[in-house]
């Protein structure tokens, strides 16, 4: 027995010999998303959503793959809103090679609390330009000694719109510039004078933090970096962190194709016109249901994207327009009042310059056409509708279609028009025949098969 003890004792002392090496803590996690094209409501949606999976899941770092032309000012400044709150540190990177963080995009990457660029990529001309302001032009910032006098001059009222969106968007970049330490100076001027810088350029200009080759070589460098975030401070330890990429779904996907003004254009045509026929031969359903879903989505995008008013209202004017051709008899004053309408109301309807989210000129230009086209038919139809003589009474039912109900022996009843007939054709016919009037005579229709 004092043997066994001795042993166990003995060992004892051998295992609590051993220096044990303190357990290695596994990394957090790295999000990954990517976001390519313009910026709009989509694009905020998959970054609000990325966000919150990187919380979710304690991510310690998220990267946002960007390449973008720009986009909507809302969607931008939503952005920049959930990453300036966010607890989890983003990571804008510039990427792949070719890439490009323009316009909105700059916005992005200076908010941003690390700011990437990988080689051949380029940032900057963020000067904000809109609809009814084509002399908008970049201007330099005023000197701080130039007297009040001098910068008050007057000016013209497009001239002074164009100094207030530039003078606001100057400020608002040179705002987040200050808040990351990042050069404040010349994102003042990639607002005021549309200047770009490429990545090399832009590390040494203290624009951005990192010029890496892809994303696995950003994380090696970040490694270590402390960097301030809305509720404290973050060490990042990303040198073995595991990747984990947060792609588009299906919701994502759809949001995007619906809030594509020229979709959106399109969609509400067609539900406006499907009412006009279903009002125009009530019965149908078939056009009614259809243009109501069309216009419904139509109303949900546009109400996403920074709609023009009066651009709404000359489309919706102009349709109207169209549609009432069919019914009052104008000699087509109403349809080419209806063209001109849809026409100019289709150029302004998207208060925005910014690439890809304007009605392009073709597009209009081919559903103006086809409008004319509706015009055409229509005012051809009722043409020939007034050539033709007036018939009332029994005699309007000559060449009216039916369908026999009862048949034998040459007679019998079938339905015309909703009311029962007695009418008299050839022996081959049955019932469940469709008839066509031939003759009226006395009260009985001479029916043939149609």
């Amino acid at each position: 027995m004092g043997r066994v003890v001795c042993r166990l004792l003995c060992l004892l002392a051998l295992w609590l010999a051993v220096p044990w090496a303190p357990a290695q803590p596994v990394p957090k996690p790295v999000v990954v998303l990517a976001l390519d094209g313009a910026i709009g409501p989509a694009s905020e949606d998959y970054l609000r959503r990325g966000l919150a999976m990187a919380t979710r899941e304690q991510a310690q770092l998220l990267v946002l793959q960007l390449d973008t032309p720009g986009g909507l000012d809302t969607a931008m400044r939503a952005m920049i809103k959930d990453i300036l709150a966010s607890p989890v540190p983003v990571a804008t990177f510039v990427a792949p090679g070719g890439a490009r963080a323009a316009s909105a995009g700059t916005y992005i990457l200076y908010a941003s609390h690390v700011a990437a660029m990988t080689p051949a990529s380029t940032l900057g001309a963020a000067t904000p330009v809109a609809i009814g302001m084509p002399g908008a032009k970049p201007s330099n910032p005023l000197p701080a000694t130039q007297p009040a006098s001098r910068a008050s001059a007057p000016v013209a009222t497009e001239d002074a719109l164009a100094a207030k969106r530039i003078g606001d968007a100057a400020a608002y970049m040179r705002s987040l510039g200050q808040l990351r330490g990042r050069n404040a100076d010349w994102g003042e001027r990639a607002v005021r004078e549309a200047v770009s810088l490429s990545a090399p350029e832009a590390l040494r200009s203290r624009v951005v933090d990192v010029v890496a080759s892809d994303v696995p070589d950003l994380l090696r460098q970040l490694d270590g970096r402390k960097v301030p975030v809305a509720d404290g401070t973050v060490e990042l330890r990303t040198r073995d962190a595991p990747v984990q990429a947060f792609a588009q779904d299906w919701r994502n996907r759809l949001l995007a194709t619906l809030t594509n003004p020229s979709l959106a254009l399109m969609l509400m045509m067609i539900g406006l016109y499907g009412l006009v026929f279903e009002f125009s031969n009530p019965g149908l359903i078939a056009p009614g249901v259809i243009g109501a879903i069309c216009l419904v989505v139509a109303l949900f995008a546009l109400e996403m994207l920074p709609v023009n008013h009066a651009g709404l209202a000359l489309v919706l004017l102009g349709l109207c327009f169209l549609g009432a051709e069919a019914f009052v008899p104008t000699s087509g004053v109403l349809g080419a009042g209806g063209l001109i309408a849809f026409a100019v109301g289709c150029v302004i309807l998207i208060d925005s310059d910014s690439p890809g989210w304007g009605v392009p000129l073709p597009l209009v230009a081919g559903l103006a056409l086809l409008s004319a086209a509706f015009v055409v038919a229509v005012g051809g139809m009722a043409a020939r509708a007034r050539r033709r003589p007036v018939v009332t009474g029994l005699p309007a039912l000559v060449g009216v279609d039916g369908e026999l109900e009862e048949y034998a022996g040459g007679e019998g009843w079938a339905l015309v028009q909703g009311e029962h007939w007695k009418v008299r054709g050839p022996d081959q016919l049955h019932v469940g025949d469709r008839i066509r009037v031939a003759h009226v005579r006395d009260g009985l229709l001479e029916v043939v098969p149609a």
